[in-house]
């Protein structure tokens, strides 16, 4: 599947390796949630970046004792119904102040692009190559929005009451 960074195709650098697959040795590794909480104690001890797979259905909260230990946080749209995924991407950027990639997987569409850039994601798995090279399209559609974001894109109200001062989230 493409990898969208940035707004560009790139190259995926992490390896998706099953809970029951060995850890290639110095490759970064996305990994899913029950087999990190499992070994979290010997991946401290990994010299090569670790990435998480945190499912929707966990409460976000939940994985703040483990952020210093992570590379790349991936949240999973399971279906393109279910935006929980959203939820826990706004509270990563600005409750629990994650900086660092976060990746949207899954049943991710076209037409998502926009929100889950605005959401708080930077990598974005795309379903088809086509979807992927319609992100600039997708993400350009709009460029006045009514409701404050993770992006530094300012709200309308901000922009009229003149509040657009760099940092300043809308």
């Amino acid at each position: 599947m493409p990898l969208i960074e940035k707004g560009e195709i790139v190259e995926d650098s992490f390896v998706r390796v099953h809970d029951d697959e060995a850890l290639p040795e110095g490759a970064p590794v996305l990994i899913g949630l029950d087999r990190f909480l499992k070994e979290a104690e010997a991946l401290k001890g990994r010299q090569a970046p670790i990435g998480l797979i945190w499912p929707n259905s966990r409460p976000i909260a939940e994985i703040a004792p483990y952020l210093d230990q992570l590379a790349l946080i991936a949240l999973n749209f399971p279906s393109f119904r279910d935006g929980r995924a959203y939820s826990q991407a706004r509270l990563l950027r600005e409750r629990l102040g994650w900086t660092g990639p976060l990746r949207a997987i899954g049943n991710v569409l076209r037409d998502q692009f926009l929100l889950m850039e605005r959401s708080g994601f930077d990598q974005i798995e795309a379903v088809k190559t086509a979807d992927a090279e319609a992100f600039d399209e997708a993400v350009q559609a709009y460029t006045v929005f009514y409701q404050p974001a993770t992006d530094a894109r300012p709200s309308l109200l901000r922009q009229r009451l003149g509040r657009t001062l760099p940092g300043v989230r809308s």
